[in-house]
């Protein structure tokens, strides 16, 4: 079992820059696979990036791609989603969720999910 606690959110301009930071207990967080959701008011829960169990293999939305990155340190026990030219539309809940099953690029039951952080993007 593994726990996931999200920080690094705030408000930003756009054009700006976060960093988003997933911790986890667990021993085993390694050979979790984990993935960045978010949700903006009024709208469903959304892929946003992923990581595959080593850090070698990363997946974006189409959305996102070219402005974020997704990272992971295992010896954090850390995923970090950098987020560069921020828009107002990627203002959201921002979600990280782990899976062993498989690498976590849709909404799935069996994730463990942590309690989000905000992003505002201010125009």
């Amino acid at each position: 079992q593994v726990q996931l606690v999200e920080s690094g959110g705030g408000l930003v301009q756009a054009g700006g820059s976060l960093r988003l930071f997933c911790a986890a207990s667990g021993r085993t967080f390694s050979s979790y696979a984990v993935g960045w959701f978010r949700q903006a008011p009024g709208e469903e829960r959304e892929f946003v990036a992923a990581v595959n169990w080593s850090g070698a293999t990363t997946y974006y939305a189409d959305s996102v791609k070219g402005r974020f990155t997704i990272s992971r340190d295992n010896t954090k026990n850390t995923v970090y989603l950098q987020m560069n030219s921020l828009k107002p539309e990627d203002t959201a809940v921002y979600y990280c969720a782990a899976d062993l099953r498989g690498v976590p690029t849709t909404i799935g039951a069996h994730y463990y999910w942590g309690q989000g952080t905000q992003v505002t993007v201010s125009s």
